[in-house]
């Protein structure tokens, strides 16, 4: 049984592998305990974005440690679901695309940026009340973290789940490639 004070709010950190449905159950966690929903992934996708729209090389590591130490990530709840506010604009779908998607796993390998990013979300979960998901975060981000829980699910189940969300964002698999959003 978790002790807490009836005024603080916990941080819960859900962490696992990609596919494995840590943003369904958070996003639910966080609905039912009227707490925030942080997607991490979501985070180091804005840097590659803005990298991308920048024109800054994912090589050139110190510019990308200064532009994820320069950049505003807010999460704003709209009735269309959870927004992704990068520097003003409403990034929710450009994030999404399969081009950014390709970026941010080597956007999240570099040390400045992600050095940032976990300064940026433990500032983000300072306060409790938030379920905050993505790789490391019970490790890393919140080790100390009130409520933590490790989600994993088989190779196919993930697949499967990754081509159902694409295919809700309007992209075909054909082959091993995908067909952009019409």
């Amino acid at each position: 049984m978790i002790q807490r004070s009836p005024n603080r709010r916990l941080t819960i950190a859900i962490d696992g592998p990609s596919g494995a449905g840590k943003s369904t159950v958070a996003k639910r966690v966080a609905d039912a305990l009227g707490y925030t929903y942080i997607d991490t992934g979501a985070m180091y996708r804005a840097v590659a974005l803005a990298a991308n729209r920048q024109g800054v090389s994912l090589d050139n590591v110190e510019a990308m440690a200064h532009l994820s130490e320069t950049i505003e990530i807010n999460f704003h709840l709209s009735p269309q679901g959870q927004r992704v506010i990068v520097n003003g604009l409403d990034a929710t779908e450009m994030i999404r695309s399969p081009e950014i998607t390709r970026l941010s796993s080597p956007v999240s390998a570099i040390p400045g940026v992600r050095r940032n990013m976990v300064v940026q979300q433990q500032r983000m979960g300072a306060g409790g009340g938030v379920v905050m998901e993505g790789r490391d975060i019970g490790s890393v981000v919140f080790p100390n973290a009130e409520v933590k829980v490790f989600l994993t699910a088989s190779p196919r189940e993930r697949a499967r789940r990754r081509c159902n969300q694409l295919s809700r964002e309007g992209y075909k698999m054909v082959g091993s490639n995908i067909k952009g959003a019409s």
